[in-house]
């Protein structure tokens, strides 16, 4: 029975990530919902090693359909894995207990932006080109990583933002270049989380196969709707991250 639980939960999750990022909010709180007594390490090990297929499944698709600027978006993957393999190592000798009343304040100003430029993200219009937008994407990968690494929520969402924000990129290239990148932070946490034994590989397989059922149809929704339908989701998601963080943080 809980296998179809989180299973449910799984497909849900890769529908909203594949969109704009934001799945762990839907399949985290599912897993520790369900596995009441399981490790933390062990849930959110199992939570990433479901993500990833749905991920990649998303940059696929994102890339046969929309120009991924790789030039840019590799050399910026590289930074956030290693920045999330360092992000990963750093929550094992730090406590992130900081971050955890600050992200809802940082997400609050992220929300209030985007609601008050109306026009933010409606029109691709690449700030830079050539090495300045190579330098620039590998400092978001880098950060953004890094903070993937050492905490999470919202990570996707940070990226598209970003990327909207800092390159000028429109919300439907914003996200699928954020899809690429939380492929490559996702696949440095696994890989951790393996190392340490936090993952159920008997788990991993329906979740996985949920994921990418959920982010077929995401992608799907997202390349028909465009981009005003990825900045309402966007906004939907940074809301609900808003209030599930704030929650963590001042109320439990």
């Amino acid at each position: 029975m809980e296998w179809i639980i989180v299973s449910l939960a799984s497909l849900l999750a890769g529908f909203v990530d594949a969109i704009v990022g934001g799945g762990g909010l839907i399949l985290v709180p599912a897993l520790f919902a369900t596995f009441t007594s399981a490790p933390p390490a062990t849930l959110l090990g199992t939570n990433k090693s479901a993500s990833v297929w749905g991920t990649s499944m998303a940059t696929w698709q994102y890339s046969r359909r929309v120009q991924m600027p790789w030039r840019a978006m590799l050399p910026a993957a590289a930074a956030g894995f290693s920045g999330s393999f360092a992000g990963a190592w750093a929550v094992t000798v730090m406590s992130g207990d900081f971050l955890r009343k600050l992200l809802p304040l940082i997400l609050l100003a992220v929300l209030i932006y985007t609601l008050a430029r109306k026009d933010l993200g409606r029109e691709h219009q690449p700030r830079f080109a050539g090495r300045a937008e190579v330098l620039l994407a590998c400092l978001i990968g880098l950060v953004i990583g890094f903070y993937d690494g050492f905490f999470g929520p919202g990570a996707g969402s940070f990226f598209v933002f970003a990327f909207v924000r800092l390159l000028g990129y429109d919300f439907l290239n914003a996200s699928v270049s954020a899809k690429l990148l939380n492929l490559a932070t996702n696949s440095a946490a696994i890989i951790l989380f393996a190392m340490k034994g936090h993952i159920w590989w008997h788990f991993m397989v329906p979740l996985a196969i949920a994921n990418v059922l959920g982010s077929l149809l995401g992608t799907h929704m997202a390349l028909r709707h465009g981009t005003g339908f990825v900045r309402a989701i966007f906004i939907l998601v940074v809301s609900l991250l808003i209030l599930k963080t704030g929650y963590d943080a001042f109320l439990r």
